[in-house]
């Protein structure tokens, strides 16, 4: 629900932009580059900080894919950053990835002969 307010926001802030800038003091030129600077900013915004924040603390959407072949184990948060576990039976290893802001950090940790679908029996 808060990212369709983010960009509702935004949607009208461009709309505004355009409205005077372009209606009021008839510079189109102005307006259009405006539109698209605010339009940029937003995107921005939105990828490089506010995705993850939305999906943490206020309910926000976000879709992760798991890898072909791999199986989902865990996730968590640390921080504003995404922590996923996978198990790729293949290699037996568990693959932590975390999902920054804006993917520009990435972290991994790889745990071999983990093997979390195993049932142990007495």
């Amino acid at each position: 629900m808060i990212t369709y307010i983010y960009w509702t926001f935004m949607i009208v802030l461009i709309i505004a932009v355009l409205g005077f800038v372009g209606g009021k003091l008839e510079q189109w030129k102005g307006a259009i580059i405006g539109a698209v600077a605010v339009l940029v900013i937003a995107f921005g915004a939105y990828y490089f900080h506010f995705q993850q924040v939305f999906v943490k603390r206020w309910g926000g959407v976000m879709s992760v894919s798991v890898p072909e072949g791999q199986f989902h184990v865990a996730a968590t948060w640390k921080d504003d950053n995404l922590w996923i576990e996978n198990y790729d039976p293949e290699t037996n290893t568990c693959h932590f990835r975390e999902y920054s802001k804006g993917n520009l950090l990435q972290g991994q940790v790889t745990i071999k002969n983990c093997n979390p679908l195993l049932r142990y029996s007495k």
